[in-house]
């Protein structure tokens, strides 16, 4: 079977791409404008509903000079039952690079096998890449690199977990997850990670239920909202994960110049507080505006990769 061509995980753009990525999203971020997408159009793609990642995706394809065109399920024959593939195939015809937002990473992985043009998963069920991406250029630009450093993430070992573990095999991050019992992350991504580590010979990955373990000296702590698009246990988990909020006690546990991220959207009093969110430790609304420029970098790098359409 041909693999999938576009960005579906983090791992689909090499270890040694990164850098160059990272190097590109920055000049993007100082110099807004470009052309590298002129008169090109991508189709983006929404089975759920989305802020940054469907404004990052329009302002980015505009400001590289090109377009979008923007789809949901109730707004197209998606919602009618037309399968993956057909709908794949036909905006390929038209369009240059297609992202979709949806549920499970199959779905993602269908259109991919199904496209002609390169396809980015803005979100789905399993990982989130683009927003981990997002989050390492924001380490990043903080801190002058990736590596060397502790990364906490506390709550549910969701998507964002997922792609951070791969994050943590990728660079050989120490990375500590504290989730609740019956909420760790996905344990082949906790088993591939600490194999690519062992590989590298550098990293760490601790699981842990306790949120003081991982935040203790941690110069990253990231978090993301209890409860994800589609998931019906919301009661439950509200009460299992009550102790898994990042408010100034965890902070202060944490390594004296530590940075707090968050994905977004926030539910303040819950994972996180008010004080920490909007307070001097909070990357969130930087990291949220780097999304866009991170965007721009994914686009260009994944048409020139896979679809090998864009000028240097």
């Amino acid at each position: 079977m041909t693999p999938p061509r576009g960005f579906l995980t983090l791992a689909d753009i090499p270890v040694e791409d990164w850098p160059a990525v990272w190097d590109r999203t920055r000049a993007l971020e100082t110099n807004r404008l470009a052309t590298t997408f002129s008169g090109k159009t991508i189709a983006l793609v929404f089975e759920k509903p989305s802020t940054r990642t469907r404004v990052s995706f329009e302002v980015a394809a505009y400001e590289l000079g090109g377009n979008s065109v923007v789809l949901s399920t109730d707004g197209s024959q998606m919602g009618r039952g037309e399968p993956v593939e057909d709908t794949a195939r036909v905006l390929a015809s038209y369009c240059h690079a297609i992202m979709v937002r949806t549920y499970g990473q199959e779905r993602v992985a269908a259109f991919a096998r199904a496209s002609s043009v390169p396809v980015i998963n803005g979100l789905s069920d399993q990982h989130h890449p683009c927003q981990v991406a997002t989050d390492l250029y924001t380490v990043r630009e903080h801190f002058g690199r990736i590596d060397g450093m502790r990364y906490a993430w506390i709550g549910d070992g969701n998507n964002m977990a997922n792609s951070w573990l791969e994050a943590a095999g990728m660079f050989g991050l120490d990375l500590a997850l504290a989730c609740p019992d019956g909420y760790a992350p996905d344990p082949d991504m906790v088993k591939t990670a600490r194999d690519a580590q062992t590989k590298l010979g550098k990293g760490s990955i601790l699981l842990t239920t306790d949120p003081r373990e991982a935040a203790a000296g941690a110069h990253v702590l990231n978090t993301d909202v209890w409860v994800s698009m589609g998931q019906k246990d919301e009661t439950v988990r509200r009460k299992v994960f009550t102790s898994y909020c990042i408010d100034p006690a965890l902070v202060a546990i944490a390594a004296p110049d530590t940075i707090v991220l968050h994905c977004l959207p926030a539910h303040r009093g819950e994972e996180i507080t008010g004080d920490v969110l909007d307070g001097p430790r909070s990357l969130a609304w930087k990291q949220a505006e780097n999304r866009l420029h991170v965007a721009k970098a994914i686009l260009e790098h994944v048409m020139r990769a896979f679809g090998g359409t864009l000028p240097r």
